[in-house]
């Protein structure tokens, strides 16, 4: 009877074992829209636009709640997941190049105009771990030609700028990669994102698909735009606005696209599908000088928007899908964050964190294998010194608790308790002394350490 039990629990733990350490190195792919909001997609609660793919990915996958972008625009974030790193040890705080604001109450910090070339990236980490890398979309990393993406890791390289409306964007410097004339931005890109995938199957591969929606200026094919006007007629409401819900679901065609060209290739099983944002949304469109336009959507029930350190400007969605480790339909309430993702991916390939280049992410393999997990992390840390929708702040996350500190010579400070008040409408700063006096002593030992 004793014999019987120990090797069932041998079995046990063999089957965890090795469900917790597949045994190939996965192909990755990252998709990481711009500007989308946490609450944008079906599975995050928006009960307009239609999101399909998307939802099925959550529904194959983990899906975490208290997943953040490390900055409150997009260069900062993509600085932080390119180098694992908290974005304000490079000096990458704002977007490039910023905004020049001498009529504001203080001086803000010059961002570092481009991503360091002795920045190992997650692009050249993977490489040197055996992997043929990929690159399509958006950068906003730096705009001389050695700071792009096939200087910096990535084998095949397509950056694209101009705005989403056929005959208006175009890949930098490939006259061999361009568009049809009628074809939607990101179409063109998941047709790139599918021949890569076709060309690279034989080895393992990493792509990360940037592509410019739901960014604004706002703009959609006029068939999509049309059914989310009337869809928004025919339920009597204002947002969100008919052209941002068509570009959403642009991007969830796209994500179709890609997870059935990974099955078509049969790499379904071997392939982790990520999809996340680099950025809250916006609730308002603006324009170049920064007044507000027309209603976008609705962030409710958070507080804020990109540009903002609160909940609604860093909070954003991701979704992981992997068959041979993360289990269909889970959900994960984990805090992680950007830089995370960049240790995740090395650890799954087997590979080595670079040894002269600080990490601050953790590997989120453990939440993978069981959502309940924790990481060995109290905190996490944002640094904004700069105005873009709101005063330059700093803040921290400590488990439930949030501190919010203004830079602007005013002292004021926000404290929240995120698991009773998501919408950070009660603050809690004159209540709590001994609470905010700790995480501000936190706060700034985190700048000291790292601006």
């Amino acid at each position: 009877m004793t014999r019987t039990i120990l090797l069932f629990a041998a079995t046990l733990v063999s089957v965890a074992v090795s469900s917790a350490a597949p045994a190939e190195q996965p192909n990755v792919i990252l998709i990481f829209i711009d500007d989308l909001g946490w609450k944008d997609v079906g599975c995050y609660g928006n009960d307009f636009v239609e999101t399909p793919h998307i939802d099925r990915l959550a529904a194959e996958g983990v899906r975490f709640t208290d997943f953040y972008a490390a900055g409150a625009v997009c260069s900062p974030t993509r600085c932080a997941l390119q180098s694992g790193q908290n974005q304000a040890r490079i000096g990458i705080t704002a977007h490039i190049p910023g905004h020049w604001r001498p009529f504001e109450r203080v001086i803000t910090p010059q961002t570092t105009m481009a991503l360091p070339l002795d920045i190992v990236t997650i692009g050249e980490a993977l490489q040197s771990s055996g992997y043929t890398t990929g690159y399509v979309g958006k950068w906003h990393l730096g705009n001389g030609a050695q700071f792009q993406p096939d200087r910096q890791g990535y084998d095949f390289s397509a950056v694209i700028g101009g705005p989403h409306l056929p005959g208006r964007f175009r890949v930098q410097g490939r006259s061999d990669l361009q568009p049809g004339p009628n074809q939607y931005r990101t179409d063109f890109e998941a047709d790139l994102c599918v021949d890569f995938i076709r060309g690279s199957k034989d080895k393992p591969f990493f792509l990360m698909l940037s592509p410019f929606a739901v960014h604004i200026p706002l703009g959609a094919m006029s068939d999509k735009v049309q059914k989310y006007r009337d869809k928004a007629n025919h339920q009597n409401r204002e947002l969100p606005h008919p052209v941002y819900a068509a570009m959403i679901e642009h991007c969830d065609d796209m994500v179709g696209r890609i997870v059935d060209s990974v099955a078509r290739e049969g790499l379904t099983e071997k392939t982790m599908v990520v999809f996340t944002s680099d950025n809250g949304g916006l609730y308002r469109r603006y324009d170049y000088r920064e007044a507000a336009d027309d209603n976008v959507s609705s962030l409710a029930p958070l507080k804020g928007e990109k540009g903002s350190l609160h909940e609604g400007g860093v909070r954003v969605p991701l979704i992981v899908k992997y068959p041979a480790l993360a289990r269909p339909g889970t959900i994960c309430a984990e805090p992680a964050i950007s830089y995370d993702l960049y240790p995740t991916f090395v650890d799954l390939a087997a590979g080595a964190l670079p040894k002269n280049q600080t990490i601050d992410g953790l590997s989120l393999k453990p939440l993978l294998f069981d959502p309940r997990a924790k990481l060995p992390r109290e905190t996490l840390f944002w640094h904004y010194p700069h105005y873009h929708h709101d005063r330059p702040t700093s803040s921290i996350r400590q488990r439930d608790w949030k501190l919010i500190e203004y830079l602007d010579g005013t002292g004021d400070v926000e404290l929240y308790h995120l698991s009773q008040d998501i919408g950070e409408a009660n603050n809690l700063a004159a209540e709590r002394l001994g609470r905010v006096a700790e995480l501000k002593k936190k706060l700034q030992a985190f700048r000291q350490d790292t601006v």
